[in-house]
């Protein structure tokens, strides 16, 4: 039987005045941005803990706490070559997809998300068609629905 390994992750951010809405490596012009120790994109985050969690590794916020200054500000892209580095020093095999669902009410999303892909699918070393992306609303309900928060769930395979 192949060494197929599933991988869960979830990440929530509340929206902030005086920040950049960076999701997925895209810099989304907004009237406020996702309040974070670092530079807290919520998509790329929850790959991570989906990779981390599938590799058997420690989770985001053990990896990167948010007590260690050296992670103030992060680019949450290079966090996740980090990641990468670790999956492959520890022997694991490639990324086989992703999908993920980033949960917002506004702004609209849907035309950044084939930048977003063209992002993650180069730091993975996949091609664009494994790394799944979509966006939904929250229908006005809770933190989400009433525009505080974006959150973002990830899953992964590695093959």
């Amino acid at each position: 039987m192949p060494d197929l390994r599933i991988g869960h992750g979830f990440d929530l951010h509340p929206l902030v005045e005086r920040r950049d809405l960076i999701i997925g490596g895209v810099k989304i012009d907004h009237e406020k941005g996702l309040g974070g120790h670092s530079d807290a994109d919520v998509l790329v985050h929850a790959i991570i803990d989906a990779l981390l969690g599938a590799s058997g590794l420690p989770d985001i916020g053990q990896q990167f706490p948010p007590s260690d200054d050296h992670f103030k500000n992060a680019n949450s892209m290079e966090l996740l070559q980090e990641v990468m580095t670790m999956i492959q020093d520890s022997g694991r095999r490639p990324v086989v997809n992703i999908d993920a669902v980033i949960m917002a009410e506004e702004p609209l999303l849907n035309p950044h998300i084939p930048q977003m892909k063209k992002n993650i699918a180069s730091v993975l070393g996949i091609d664009e068609n494994r790394v799944g992306i979509k966006a939904t609303s929250c229908e006005g309900l809770g933190a989400i629905g009433r525009g505080e928060a974006i959150a973002a769930s990830a899953v992964c395979l590695l093959g």
